[in-house]
């Protein structure tokens, strides 16, 4: 049997969650379109034939700016180290740019590239980003699309190829190291993303204060008064649109309780995992 730690890497906004959750077959990492989605290293655990692999979606790497950033940097470049194999995500959309390639230079050589959304490439600019993807020196390029599944069962295999045999590292229930506290809390955020416009979205933070049988209270952290009222919506419609979203995605019966919350200096702090998704 082989088994490992594979760590998904890349500029912000390439589709690491996406192609995670295809590859595992089912949700374990939020997905949106806004940047800094994924704010730490998120483990999914696929079991694979004979192989069991660990993927770790990781925050889109960029130049830190600010405490905030700085962490999401430091937790991405550090889920680097000691791990089986790299795989670094492209986006088979947009030009290979300074990002991509400041990004490159932190993996190993021996590193995997998966060139994702490449059912939304033309031919033309598919060869062309395989072509400027092969001068980053890296070991293997697999196009992929999370979105459609092409190639994705290649990359897998070809990832699996690449681990040390071993006993398998979770057992055969496990797929996601998020306890459920920590998943619900990313569940209200996800939906959050999808509906605030686009300077509120990080400023915004959500934690899980209470589970009392079928009962949840979940916190949505804001830094300022007016922030609040954004979040709460005309009439609460903000509020119970995302409650109603998120609901579906939690067993029947479960009632879920939001309460927005200002706590100006949240960011500031670190946050303990399995309480307060940032």
């Amino acid at each position: 049997m082989r088994s490992g730690v594979v760590t998904l890497v890349g500029r912000p906004n390439v589709g690491k969650s996406s192609l995670l959750n295809r590859m595992i077959g089912t949700k374990v990492s939020i997905v949106s379109d806004k940047v800094q989605t994924t704010r730490w290293p998120v483990r999914g655990v696929l079991h694979h034939g004979n192989g069991q692999v660990v993927f770790v979606d990781t925050p889109g790497i960029h130049r830190p700016r600010g405490p905030r950033g700085q962490r999401m940097h430091e937790a991405a470049t550090g889920a680097i180290e000691g791990v089986d194999v790299v795989c670094l995500v492209l986006d088979a959309t947009a030009p290979l740019g300074g990002g991509d390639r400041f990004v490159a230079d932190q993996v190993p050589a021996m590193s995997v590239v998966a060139l994702n959304k490449i059912d939304r490439a033309s031919p033309a600019r598919l060869l062309a980003q395989l072509q400027a993807a092969s001068e980053l020196g890296l070991n293997e390029y697999f196009p992929v699309s999370a979105r459609t599944g092409e190639g994705v069962e290649a990359l897998v295999d070809g990832l699996v190829a690449r681990l040390p045999e071993g006993p398998p590292l979770y057992p055969p229930e496990t797929i996601r190291d998020l306890d459920e506290a920590t998943w619900v809390a990313e569940l209200v955020r996800e939906q959050l993303l999808g509906v605030l416009r686009d300077e509120l979205p990080h400023a915004v933070g959500t934690r899980v204060t209470e589970w009392e049988g079928r009962r949840i209270r979940c916190e949505i952290l804001v830094e300022r008064d007016s922030q609040k009222g954004i979040v709460i919506g005309r009439g609460g419609g903000v509020l119970k649109a995302v409650g109603t979203a998120v609901r579906a995605q939690l067993d029947p019966g479960v009632h879920l309780e939001l309460v927005v919350k200002v706590e100006r200096d949240w960011q500031r702090r670190d946050a303990p995992h399995g309480s307060l998704a940032e």
